[in-house]
């Protein structure tokens, strides 16, 4: 039979708490917290003996010429020209090789094509029913040039453009009378649509900014692996400046290939 020792409950022994007389030297010790501050102090202790016994048996003769070009920023190791590029491009940098940053600034260079494309009919303005809304400073001009001040004065935008007076004032989709008389113009968008086609502008816009910024900064990266390739490379160079991102600027001798 199991023992009846299990069934009666039994008493809950608590820790004793920081005396009133002592609550200035804060929370009273356990034996759990001291067992986890002597297991930290221990492997400290033995981390440093290790690298005692690494510099006591290391040959004093040893040397490679890395040790010139390297060194250290507060204690921490560092690359001489990573110092100034961005971590998550130095990642890249060790990640990938120029091969797979060309493809993909090949795949950004084609996606930025057909934003363009899409917006290439899209100018800085509004559109004809919003033109009461926007300031005057910001109209853009049609300069049309004529050879004297009588055609200036006969000058007349409706011929010149060869379309209807409703529409002169149109920045974009102004159709020319025959195709008027071929195909129906779109009817006018009303205000809701205005905004829907104005919010979905200004999304692309800020696509094709993040894209621009992107394929400068593949280019950058692309252009930063040439130049570590080459340093790799036997030669004599020079530094000549700093470019706008203050890494420095290099001038290779010109040597006669043999």
């Amino acid at each position: 039979m199991p023992s009846l020792r299990n069934v009666v409950q039994r008493r809950n022994h608590k820790e004793r708490a920081q005396i009133g007389s002592r609550a200035k030297y804060g929370l009273l010790e356990k034996k759990k917290d001291y067992l986890l501050r002597a297991k930290d102090y221990h492997s400290k202790q033995n981390r440093l003996k290790a690298l005692k016994e690494k510099a006591l048996f290391r040959n004093p003769d040893e040397f490679y010429f890395k040790m010139i070009n390297n060194q250290t920023k507060d204690g921490v190791h560092i690359q001489k020209r990573n110092e100034e590029l961005p971590s998550d491009m130095i990642q890249l940098m060790k990640s990938q090789d120029k091969e797979y940053i060309k493809y993909h600034r090949n795949v950004s260079k084609k996606k930025m094509e057909k934003l363009q494309a899409s917006l290439h009919f899209i100018d800085d303005g509004e559109e004809e029913e919003e033109e009461e809304e926007k300031p005057k400073n910001k109209k853009s001009k049609h300069i049309v040039f004529v050879d004297s001040e009588k055609e200036a004065k006969q000058f007349s935008p409706v011929k010149h453009l060869d379309t209807l007076p409703e529409l002169v004032n149109r920045k974009f989709n102004r159709p020319r009378i025959e195709t008027l008389k071929e195909a129906a113009i779109m009817a006018t968008h009303t205000g809701k649509e205005l905004k829907e086609i104005k919010k979905e502008r200004e999304l692309k816009f800020r696509e094709l900014a993040s894209r621009m910024k992107r394929e400068e900064e593949l280019k950058r990266a692309e252009q930063e692996l040439d130049l570590q390739r080459a340093m790799r490379q036997k030669g004599r160079k020079k530094i000549v400046g700093k470019d706008k991102h203050g890494l420095n600027v290099y001038r290779w001798k010109q040597e006669r290939k043999k």
